[in-house]
């Protein structure tokens, strides 16, 4: 399902090509379990689980990967970036449940683990206000051209992170599901 907020956050991205990216923990368009929602934000039963991911069809030339999950909805005038992952190596097509933790230890070598919009590190659930709706949760994988981004910490910001993918991102594929409570 093409999701037209995912298209318009990232018009100002150069790459059209796309692959394909799919989760075990929920498909498409349907609303995120639980567990993937944001106890840090007081939702009853969230645990802050990143869900699992599998991505292929990556374009030649892909050297590593980055993968953020943004909620465009988010009552802040910038929309909230829930994690951001990067310098995933290129051999690498997944990312189990849960490897999303403060201290990155489940991540693959190499991988870097960036600050949220929460100003914390790892996978933050989704939290929209109560009463709020449901908002939509935008996993991406992007394909990048080099093997690391350099520049970027674990204490870079998102925007910052963003910034740096336009110039390297060759191919992206998305995942939108979404999250009410």
């Amino acid at each position: 399902m093409a999701d037209p907020v995912a298209s318009l956050h990232f018009d100002s991205f150069e790459p059209s090509a796309t692959f394909a990216v799919t989760s075990t923990d929920f498909a498409d368009g349907d609303t995120l379990a639980v567990a993937q929602a944001s106890g840090m934000f007081g939702v009853p039963g969230g645990t802050d689980t990143s869900p699992q991911l599998s991505w292929s069809g990556a374009p030649a030339g892909t050297k590593s990967y980055a993968v953020t999950c943004f909620d465009p909805e988010a009552p802040t005038g910038s929309g909230f970036w829930h994690w951001t992952v990067f310098n995933i190596p290129a051999d690498v097509t997944s990312l189990d449940t849960g490897v999303g933790t403060a201290d990155g230890a489940r991540l693959p070598s190499g991988a870097v683990q960036a600050r949220t919009d929460a100003n914390v590190p790892g996978f933050v659930g989704a939290g929209p206000p109560p009463g709020h709706g449901p908002h939509r949760y935008i996993f991406a994988v992007h394909a990048l051209s080099v093997e690391t981004v350099d520049g970027l910490t674990a204490d870079s910001t998102p925007a910052f992170l963003g910034f740096n993918l336009f110039g390297h991102a060759i191919a992206r594929a998305t995942l939108t599901a979404t999250f009410g409570h």
